[in-house]
């Protein structure tokens, strides 16, 4: 008896090849948008960290006097205040600038604020600020508001570096403090809207002579709320005694010394799930959106509760110890304790940005 065996045909050239070609390319697309992700995980390899701050140790109790203060810091007390300019480029944190300027307006000569038609990825936007001044009347004497004409992205037209437009905002930021009065000697603060000095550390600049030429405010950073505390990795922001010939304003570092334990900086911390969506296509780390889905609402309401990252990322650390300490959802805190006093004050209407608040308007 004969056994006849089915023989299968190998597959043809002309299929394997278009299916590998797919296959190659799936994973390309694969590590491409993970690329990021992947940089993160072996930044320790790469990468080295700045060289570290000088830290100026940080001195506040109630009911010290400022010139005991003065003294513990190396410090002398004036007989009259430093004008204080307190200069930001805006975007669209209406309630965090209100929280900034109610805390700031006893010690603040003047409050500089730019704002520009697009985003810094040229998005075309509203001038949140000038159709909200209203909000601000309280401070209306003090207030220099400069308007920046942003450059539309057209569709079609290659994307412009973000970093170049936000460093030319900076930039006119230096001529608007100028329209401001500035002079000499006066101090000016640095910083994001975001990135809010204590009151006691403004105090210092009004009322100490012999505190630096420049230094750094060291801040404690916050994910979405003050009930998501990170760390005190928060740098930037940046105080100077002004020199019309010296002084450029800039969000960068520009000096070792770092006043400790300076303020908050409380980073996407909005009311509305469409100010995050905003920022998300608009700032200058657009970059990070690398999925249509990272701008769904229902994914980012998640995310803000869970104390996860918005961009899936890794944490920006220099060492694998660091990084694998940090991996994970942001800790709860229960404490609203050391915050800003005007929160406290109105807890009822800012309840987003406290324990127990994450729940965010569409």
């Amino acid at each position: 008896m004969t056994t006849i065996r089915s023989l299968r045909k190998p597959p043809s050239i002309k299929l394997v090849f278009p299916t590998l070609i797919i296959l190659f390319l799936t994973c390309l697309f694969c590590i491409l948008t993970n690329l990021q992700t992947i940089s993160y995980l072996f930044r320790p390899l790469w990468d080295k960290p700045p060289p570290p701050f000088k830290r100026i140790p940080h001195y506040y109790a109630e009911n010290v006097s400022m010139g005991h203060l003065c003294e513990l810091h190396g410090w002398t007390p004036r007989s009259e205040p430093r004008q204080v300019f307190d200069a930001i480029i805006f975007s669209n944190e209406l309630d965090l600038l209100e929280l900034r300027w109610r805390e700031l307006e006893p010690y603040v000569s003047k409050f500089v604020i730019l704002e520009s038609n697009t985003t810094f990825t040229g998005i075309p936007k509203p001038l949140f600020f000038d159709s909200n001044r209203e909000r601000f009347s309280f401070a209306e004497g003090k207030i220099v508001h400069g308007v920046f004409p942003g450059r539309k992205r057209y569709k079609g037209q290659p994307y412009e570096d973000p970093f170049l437009l936000e460093g030319q905002q900076r930039v006119a930021m230096n001529w608007l403090l100028r329209e401001a009065g500035i002079s000499d000697g006066d101090a000016v603060i640095m910083s994001d809207a975001d990135e809010i000095p204590s009151p006691h550390t403004v105090k210092f600049l009004q009322w100490c002579d012999g505190i630096p030429d420049a230094m750094h405010l060291e801040m404690r950073e916050y994910m979405y709320s003050f009930e998501f505390p990170v760390d005190y990795s928060s740098w930037r922001a940046s105080v100077h005694l002004y020199t019309r010939k010296w002084t450029q304003y800039r969000h960068s570092r520009q000096t070792d010394l770092i006043l400790s334990d300076a303020g908050w900086h409380c980073s996407f911390c909005f009311r509305r799930l469409s100010d995050f969506v905003f920022k998300m296509k608009g700032y200058s780390h657009a970059d990070r959106v690398r999925r249509k889905e990272f701008l769904d609402y229902p994914r980012i309401q998640r995310h803000i509760c869970k104390g996860y990252d918005l961009f899936d990322m890794l944490p920006e650390k220099y060492s694998f110890k660091e990084l694998i300490s940090n991996i994970g959802p942001i800790q709860r805190s229960a404490s609203a304790v050391h915050l800003p006093a005007f929160l406290i004050q109105n807890a009822a209407r800012f309840r987003f940005l406290l324990p127990g608040g994450c729940i965010r308007e569409p």
